[in-house]
């Protein structure tokens, strides 16, 4: 298994990204949740543009953590690193645009 410096901590970046990014796309939902209560949160613009912005800081950290893990790790060289975190960041996906 590949990495291990960090105790696979990186993931639950990832997961915390992963929670924004729901957090993002429900903000004007009326759905309700397993108790009834609404899982929107009806957020501001501004706020929600803020939690975009974290969402991409996150996903750029988990990233970083998950190429530094296989770098001191053994499983890359320097050179490997660089070239993954590059491909790695380029593929970010931006959130989707969701609206009322």
């Amino acid at each position: 298994m590949s990495g291990g410096h960090f105790h696979y901590r990186q993931y639950e970046i990832e997961q915390i990204a992963d929670a924004v990014e729901q957090l993002i796309l429900t903000n004007f939902s009326a759905e309700t949740d397993q108790w009834g209560s609404t899982i929107g949160h009806n957020l501001k613009p501004n706020t929600i543009a803020e939690f975009r912005r974290g969402l991409a800081l996150l996903r750029q950290a988990g990233v970083y953590a998950q190429r530094i893990d296989w770098l001191i790790s053994g499983d890359d060289g320097e050179d490997s690193f660089h070239t993954r975190l590059a491909d790695d960041l380029r593929r970010i996906r931006p959130p989707t645009e969701h609206t009322p």
